[in-house]
């Protein structure tokens, strides 16, 4: 028995897994098709979507299957806990990819907003934070969870400087409005992704050490 649950706990890491770097890369995929104006990039990300829907279910499935059959606990059961709620993050991250995606068709077809938004350099620190956050779930590491939760700051910081930015941009280009509030948009979806990334981080942290660190962010600054 000992052997066939550890046989199902490998399983169930490997499907999060999975799961997660099909994530990091539609996130990518989406972030480029922004940054590229490629529609071709934008449609990938959003017709593939139902692959990440089909991987979260796979994977809660095989967290209730484990927890009917071998009631585990300790360590165990907090790995299972942990991957049910990182699960319920990917898959959020994946619908706000397409979202993104659905920005870039509508943006691609439209002149430039005419204003200077650091678009990429809040795409890259977002993108960081989650392969940072799912390498901290692949390598057990609370110490690079807790630097995911400590970059959630910068992430906030810099959505509201493209709010700002757009703010300003409405008034000297009115013409543009449109365009700016679908930037706006991007920049809301990134903010949640990486809210999300700190969500896996913290379960991460709650896997390892057993501590719900939900607003104990301030602690490690």
């Amino acid at each position: 028995m000992a052997k066939h649950f550890e046989r199902e706990i490998d399983n169930l890491k490997k499907k999060i897994l999975d799961l997660g770097a099909l994530v990091e890369s539609r996130v990518r995929k989406a972030t480029m098709s922004i940054q590229d104006r490629n529609t071709n990039l934008a449609r990938e990300v959003i017709e593939k979507d139902l692959e990440i829907d089909h991987g979260e279910v796979d994977v809660e499935e095989e967290c209730l299957k484990i927890l009917a059959l071998h009631q585990p606990v300790a360590i165990d059961l907090r790995f299972i806990i942990a991957v049910l709620k990182i699960n319920n993050d990917l898959e959020r991250i994946g619908d706000l990819a397409v979202n993104i995606a659905e920005r870039a068709l509508y943006l691609a077809q439209q002149p430039p907003p005419g204003i200077s938004l650091d678009f990429v350099g809040m795409a890259r620190k977002v993108q960081l934070m989650l392969k940072n956050s799912l390498d901290a779930l692949v390598n057990l590491s609370a110490s690079l969870a807790k630097e995911v939760c400590l970059n959630d700051d910068e992430v906030d910081a810099m959505n509201r400087q493209m709010f700002q930015s757009v703010q300003d941009g409405v008034r000297t280009h009115p013409e543009r409005i449109e365009n700016l509030i679908h930037m706006l948009s991007v920049s809301r979806h990134l903010e949640r992704i990486a809210d999300h990334a700190t969500n896996i981080a913290e379960d991460v942290i709650y896997m390892v050490e057993g501590e719900i660190v939900r607003h104990k962010t301030e602690e490690y600054k």
